[in-house]
């Protein structure tokens, strides 16, 4: 299956079990940005439980404004929030030191855009996973494209109905029981070497 779909904020388990299985991946880079999506938030699994992360952006006062052409702000210390919320969230898990090394420098990277940013953390995932995966993007936007099975609605939170998949250990589970599709960082930190098998093996949504 040639997938389509959005680079998102350290994407939903939902995304990267359709990425692992795809025959191809094909990144939208034609589109309007649209608010409260995965483009700029994921969600992981806290001591109080699901939190989200959320990178501050710049909108524009256009009523449409292209997804690649959207600006991160720079006015809140956001990357580092956001890996003090990944180290008190996961230091106790079984893989967070392993990965930490690779998953550190991108919190501290400048990146203008969110696209951009959304990129590089998708190249860093699938290494720390071993995937080998060289997306391609559109040329132009379609509604309805006709070689590709379209999942962007995956990127919309609102839309999406995902799918329950396999429970794994998580840090929390005793207290607030499992939490179904959460961002990938928390399969990674959780699952480690196993989380590619884990994926493989989940129904694509």
């Amino acid at each position: 299956m040639d997938i389509l779909l959005h680079p998102t904020y350290f994407p939903s388990i939902a995304q990267f079990t359709a990425i692992v299985n795809a025959n191809s991946v094909t990144f939208e880079i034609n589109d309007n940005y649209q608010k409260q999506s995965y483009r700029n938030r994921a969600y992981i699994y806290a001591a109080n439980g699901k939190l989200q992360l959320s990178v501050p952006v710049i909108h524009s006062h256009k009523e449409r404004q292209l997804y690649k052409d959207v600006k991160i702000s720079d006015r809140e210390k956001w990357q580092l929030l956001h890996w003090k919320s990944l180290e008190s969230a996961y230091r106790t898990s079984p893989f967070f030191e392993f990965y930490a090394d690779e998953l550190r420098p991108l919190f501290k990277l400048n990146s203008d855009f969110i696209f951009d940013h959304n990129l590089k953390c998708f190249e860093v995932i699938t290494e720390c996973l071993q995937l080998d995966i060289k997306p391609q993007f559109t040329t132009l936007y379609e509604k309805d494209p006709e070689t590709l099975t379209d999942l962007r609605f995956l990127t919309n939170a609102r839309q999406e109905q995902p799918k329950v998949f396999e429970t794994y250990n998580q840090v929390f589970t005793e207290k607030h029981g499992y939490i179904n599709n959460l961002s990938i960082l928390d399969l990674l930190f959780n699952e480690g070497t196993n989380a590619l098998p884990y994926l493989e093996n989940q129904i694509q949504p």
